[in-house]
């Protein structure tokens, strides 16, 4: 029994366990709408790579991603959504793939994994037909087999033709033949078979790239035209003391409540500056990101460090801000689920400002901060996707217009 269990299924097998999947896969979701049976689906497939895959139940980093999987798809079941099911199959993927691949593969190396071991599984079912016939075939000729298929047409002909004659000669034969009924062939269910059929066999016969292209290292000095440390240290003077004078403004206005100029109403000052000014903090995030690296030369003197910490707290206060008038803009009008997105995609970009400024102060490497940015990000909209954003919503202004109306 041990030795079963460790063994790993061959070719019939995995071709055996196909069929059974595209089935199970054609009762589920062929004329029925994407729903419970995505869960449904996610843990048969979490229990089948665990039964064809040896080498999965004894690595570790696999055994997890097959946990998170299971766990989408319990998600799936309870509300399926697009970004819980992408995290099933990149779940899944990265579990197929675990096996043979190095350890210290961080977010970038996966990335590059997962879409090659993609594109590989659709095309593996071509690749296995071709091993297949090549191997049968060897450096033999092909006539042995046009010889083999020949002994067939005389029994294959001649049958015909007799049972053409007895069944013009003999009433009853026709009868019965007439009395059969083939099933009509549905062309769009073979092609949803055969489709399903070829994207679990690459299912069942990973493969991803031997190797990765590191993530770029993002240290030193930037060697372009014009980007010195006398033009970066002088940048950033002058990038606080823009950002200085647009959050001196919103702290006047937007924070303490101060009048506005006359033919400005709060309404338009928060909504017309809230995604413009997500953008610019995004902006000047690439320029920390990419301009001011680890190990530079600019980077090195103390009092550029503090111009950069200054400028990121800058960004990080305009992002509030931009916070800021999503509320008083939601207090006015009412709560949407992109307006809930767009607050959760702030927290996001706050986020990536700090994980930047930690690399530069703590000479982090660029695998940490694409993985850091990787995990938030994953964290952000799995939390969206699980949580009935519409719902909260519709609660939210519910709520605000009873206390409106006791308030009237």
């Amino acid at each position: 029994m041990r030795k079963l269990l460790k063994a790993r299924p061959g070719l019939a097998a995995k071709a055996a366990i196909t069929a059974a999947l595209v089935a199970t896969i054609d009762q589920l979701f062929y004329g029925h709408e994407p729903g419970l049976n995505l869960g449904l689906l996610g843990w048969v497939l979490s229990a089948t790579a665990l039964a064809a895959f040896p080498a999965l139940r004894r690595d570790r980093r696999g055994l997890i991603a097959i946990a998170i999987a299971a766990c989408m798809a319990m998600l799936l079941l309870e509300r399926p959504t697009v970004s819980v099911t992408v995290f099933l199959f990149v779940a899944l993927g990265m579990a197929t793939l675990s096996p043979r691949a190095p350890g210290d593969y961080d977010a970038w190396r996966w990335a590059q994994r997962l879409v090659v071991g993609a594109a590989r599984g659709l095309l593996r079912p071509f690749a296995d037909l071709r091993r297949l016939y090549v191997q049968r075939l060897g450096r033999r000729s092909s006539r042995p087999s046009w010889t083999k298929l020949s002994t067939l047409i005389l029994p294959v002909v001649g049958g015909m033709a007799f049972l053409a004659l007895f069944t013009a000669a003999n009433p009853i034969i026709e009868a019965r033949l007439s009395a059969l009924r083939f099933p009509r062939p549905d062309l769009a269910r073979g092609v949803f078979w055969l489709a399903t059929a070829g994207m679990l066999w690459g299912f069942l016969r990973p493969r991803g790239p031997r190797s990765a292209f590191s993530p770029p290292d993002g240290r030193g000095d930037l060697q372009l035209f014009g980007v010195t440390p006398a033009s970066l240290t002088l940048s950033l003077g002058v990038f606080n003391a823009l950002f200085a004078l647009q959050n001196g403004l919103d702290v006047a206005f937007l924070w303490s409540g101060a009048p506005l100029p006359a033919g400005v109403t709060l309404a338009e000052y928060a909504h017309r500056g809230a995604y413009l000014l997500i953008a610019t903090a995004i902006l000047a995030g690439a320029f920390v990101l990419f301009a001011l690296r680890p190990g530079s030369i600019a980077t090195n003197r103390p009092m550029v460090r503090r111009m950069v910490v200054l400028f990121v707290a800058q960004n990080l206060l305009l992002v509030a801000s931009s916070a800021l008038r999503t509320v008083d803009y939601v207090e006015a009008y009412g709560l949407t689920r992109l307006r809930i997105s767009a607050l959760a995609w702030m927290g996001l970009v706050a986020v990536g400002l700090i994980l930047i400024c930690v690399r530069l102060l703590r000479d982090k490497s660029s695998s940490w901060l694409i993985n850091t940015n990787v995990v938030a990000a994953a964290l952000v909209l799995l939390g969206t996707s699980v949580i009935d954003l519409g719902a909260v919503a519709a609660d939210w202004n519910t709520r605000n217009a009873r206390e409106i109306g006791g308030q009237g």
